[in-house]
Parts: C-alpha cells; structure tokens; sequence
C-alpha cells in the first residue's frame, strides 16, 4: 500500500496558511516520525489523511487512487488513527476493544475472543484492568493504550499516531513504543508518528519529518 500527498495545504478563514504545499509518500514498511513546533500543523495533517477534514488544496492518494474515492470506511480500515486525547464510549472495556467489529469497518469479521482481549490488555501492561470494568473511569493513559489496542484490533496497513505516548509512564511509554516497532517490522504496518517528546527507536530506523514554518522538510534523525 502507498499514501502520497501531494502539493497538500490547509488554511484556515482569515488566517495565514497552517502549511502548504506539503509532499510525502509513505509506503508499507515505512516508519514516520513527524515533529515540530506546538500549532504547526502535525496533528491537523493526521486528520487530513483520516478524512476527519478535507484539504484546501492538493491531493491525498492511495495507490494512486484519490482518497475521495473510496468509502469513509473502507478508508477507515485501511488508516487507523489514534487520536493524541484519546476517545472511549460509556461502557466496558471490552465492549469498548470490540466496537470497530459492530460496524461496517470491521468488514464483517467476528470480533475477538476475550482470552484475546485478555492478551492483548496485558501485553500493553494493562495487567490491572479488567475486561468488564467502565472505560470511562481509567486513567488517561489508560485509556490511551485502549484505543490503541481497538485501533489495531480492526488491522489497518497504516497506522496514524498522534502522541500516543504523552500521558504514559517510562516504562508504558517503552512498551507502547516497542509494539509500534514490532508492528512495523513483522507485519509491514506503516506507522506515522506524531511525538513531541525524544523517541529512540531500537529497532526501526524513522524517517524524520519537521514542519518548519508551514512547510514539512524531511530531515535526519
């Protein structure tokens, strides 16, 4: 799978362009990592590719194909997005992790075992929380590995993050970040990373992107 954007800008109604003329392809395999200045434009360009909003101008495609083309959620299975304030429905955890399988998203797969969902809570560290508690009483970073898990869980070929390490702990944040690598390493899941804190990699070696002054530049790590 290839994501290309192509002479991307987005501008705001009475305000100076946030960026433009932004150019990118991201192939599977890729590791991303982008960065740069609070209110640059990092998280409004996730959202662009996730079709949360529209450009002012330029082209986003997938293998070539314009993603105006395809449905909202068959995009939506192929790009996962893990938003940096992470967002849970007043239920179970479990009933939270297996939301996307009730949607068209899922494409008619059955949703996972909770012996899976059990695995996959304590390989996230998570060893505390129980499938049947309220979602909405976990702690930020909590919450954040749920939707990381359930954003996994629908088995997208790129996966969107926006600082989804910021309310973690050292050891959580180690965790969260080792999964992406192996993510990308052994099934090829395209990761773009948005971070403000230092990420070291082990395992992967990114491409850095830096949005300076409305314009992304890819630069060395």
């Amino acid at each position: 799978m290839q994501l290309q954007l192509k002479d991307l800008s987005l501008h705001y109604k009475d305000k100076s362009p946030l960026f433009q003329d932004v150019n990118l392809t991201v192939n599977s395999g890729d590791f991303i990592l982008i960065q740069g200045p609070s209110g640059s434009g990092k998280s409004s360009l996730l959202r662009l590719l996730n079709r949360l909003q529209d450009p002012t101008s330029g082209d986003i495609l997938i293998d070539g194909r314009p993603v105006t083309g395809y449905e909202v959620t068959e995009l939506r299975r192929k790009i996962g997005y893990v938003q940096q304030t992470p967002i849970v429905v007043e239920t179970t955890v479990q009933d939270n992790l297996v939301l996307p399988f009730h949607f068209k998203v899922a494409d008619g797969q059955p949703p996972p075992s909770g012996e899976d969902l059990r695995k996959r809570l304590d390989d996230f560290l998570l060893q505390d929380v129980d499938l049947d508690d309220e979602a909405e009483t976990l702690s930020v970073g909590q919450k954040q590995r749920i939707a990381l898990i359930r954003t996994l869980l629908a088995g997208p070929e790129i996966l969107l993050c926006d600082e989804p390490t910021s309310a973690l702990d050292a050891r959580s944040k180690e965790i969260v970040e080792g999964w992406l690598e192996r993510l990308n390493l052994e099934r090829k899941i395209a990761v773009v990373l948005v971070s403000h804190t230092d990420f070291a990699p082990t395992r992967v070696t990114p491409r850095r992107c830096l949005f300076q002054e409305g314009r992304l530049k890819e630069v060395p790590l």
